[in-house]
């Protein structure tokens, strides 16, 4: 089916489908989505190299990665979440690895001299991140995935980090633990000062006083996990409850408390934030896992979604969306021995 029958069949002008598809803000509400439905319905696609002419657009979406670390298991999931949404739109991810910041920095500058992409997510911001001031002076459209304070109005998405912590650090006060471990994030990342605060929060409010030692901050592995988590339950008194940032850092958490000879669930507790693995199912565990749950493949999705509005005309200063986050209570979690 070519645009022109599309037309002929809504009794619209060809300029007017056009418009609707492809997400013009002068074209209402209604109008776009009887032509949506009417597309998807019989079956009309525009012909992308053509829609690419027509808009001036490129097709694609930049991503840019710093370092092994970041194309782990959370990157995965998240860029499936985008590129299910994406693909829909026949829009491409381009995807771009580099070593350090100053080579992330360099690839944005080239990024917009190419005009390769249309538009860039950036992910794991630090609280006055200069990749977005960067991005504002491009005038490159982008989306965050988490927050930053730069003084100018950023499109973000983000999850309560600071009352999932705090909810999930008070819970295990009040089953009587005292000696809580919060192994946290990269310690310049927006999202581990959130957690942080909704820690702190959580122990002042009880009145327990705060252990730098009960704290660290790493990347989200296994073997990090494993090594801090060992350390601590060297600590005399050890921890009774650990918080993990990540399935893949309680995974670490596990292998020390198995190894000091303590059994999880009984001699010590675990919390761990989910962002819902298909290979790795809290449920599953023995015992099953408690955790502060929200899907990093949804986020993908919607941050998706959140560009293609961007694009489509939407301020960026409207798009400011904060998910709540779901405390998941199951074995793992349970009072300290007495």
């Amino acid at each position: 089916m070519r645009l022109k029958d599309l037309a002929e069949h809504l009794g619209l002008s060809q300029t007017t489908v056009s418009r609707a598809l492809n997400g013009y803000p002068e074209v209402n509400e209604a109008t776009r989505l009887r032509v949506a439905e009417t597309a998807a319905r019989l079956g009309y696609r525009p012909n992308a190299s053509a829609l690419r002419l027509a808009t001036g657009r490129a097709g694609a979406i930049g991503l840019v990665l710093r370092g092994a670390d970041e194309l782990g298991p959370h990157m995965s999931e998240f860029m499936a979440g985008m590129s299910g949404r994406m693909s829909a739109e026949e829009i491409d991810i381009l995807l771009i690895t580099v070593d350090n910041f100053q080579d992330e920095m360099a690839a944005y500058r080239r990024l917009a001299a190419s005009q390769k992409v249309d538009a860039i997510v950036l992910h794991s911001p630090t609280l006055k991140d200069a990749r977005a001031e960067l991005l504002l002076d491009l005038n490159i459209p982008f989306v965050m995935h988490g927050r930053t304070n730069i003084g100018q109005p950023v499109a973000w998405l983000d999850i309560d980090n600071t009352s999932a912590v705090e909810r999930a650090t008070g819970h295990l006060l009040d089953l009587g633990h005292r000696r809580i471990a919060l192994l946290n994030g990269l310690k310049d990342r927006t999202f581990a000062e959130h957690r942080e605060i909704g820690y702190l929060a959580a122990l002042s409010a009880r009145g327990v006083a705060f252990d730098s030692a009960l704290m660290g901050n790493s990347v989200f592995t296994d073997e990090v996990a494993f090594r801090m988590a060992q350390a601590m339950l060297e600590l005399r008194p050890r921890p009774t409850a650990f918080l993990a940032g990540s399935m893949m850092t309680a995974l670490g958490v596990f292998r020390a408390i198995r190894q000091a000879g303590l059994v999880l669930g009984k001699d010590v507790s675990m919390i761990a934030h989910d962002d819902v693995f298909p290979y790795l199912n809290a449920d599953n565990m023995y015992p099953t896992m408690s955790t502060t749950r929200s899907s990093i493949r949804q986020a993908g999705s919607r941050v998706a979604e959140l560009i293609l509005q961007i694009l489509a005309g939407k301020p960026v200063e409207d798009v400011h969306e904060l998910w709540p986050v779901e405390l998941v209570l199951r074995e793992s979690s349970r009072p300290p021995p007495q």
